[in-house]
């Protein structure tokens, strides 16, 4: 008896995994605290968008907190943007990231993080355990000032 087996049926997606960069690693920026993860993204910020629209971005950094990355997961309202965990984790597995910073800013200009905020960063920094991927700082931006999860030891 023979197995046929229809040719169709076993087409799958070919899965690849890079990161490129055009940055030598002696030329990435080196972060010693928060005031240097909010310079750094800051700088990348889109400035016409900071106090008009909620934007939810992740800086990836590698073991000697030089920044490899940073990438913006999403765009939303005057009043909230969605941070899907499923996505920061892609990004920061297909950088290579051994430390990620959380960052989003606050188009009111309240500095306070929400309880959604408190509880967004609950949840990357058990996910990223079993990973070993270390949750270094989350950053509330507003187009004046920065608040620091860490600084305010709630990492």
């Amino acid at each position: 008896m023979e197995n046929k087996i229809d040719q169709s049926t076993l087409q799958v997606a070919e899965i690849q995994l890079s990161y490129k960069t055009n940055v030598k690693p002696s030329l990435r920026p080196k972060l010693t605290g928060s005031k240097d993860s909010s310079v750094v993204l800051m700088h990348s910020w889109d400035l016409s968008k900071i106090e008009l629209v909620e934007q939810f971005k992740v800086m990836f950094t590698n073991r000697a907190n030089r920044v490899l990355g940073i990438f913006e997961l999403s765009t939303g309202g005057m009043s909230g943007t969605v941070a899907d965990p499923k996505l920061i984790f892609v990004a920061a597995l297909k950088a290579g990231a051994s430390g990620i910073i959380l960052c989003h800013n606050h188009p009111s200009g309240n500095l306070t993080p929400s309880q959604a905020d408190i509880e967004l960063t609950r949840k990357i920094k058990e996910g990223s355990k079993i990973l070993e991927i270390q949750v270094l700082d989350h950053i509330i931006l507003t187009s004046e000032n920065y608040y620091s999860f860490a600084d305010e030891g709630l990492i």
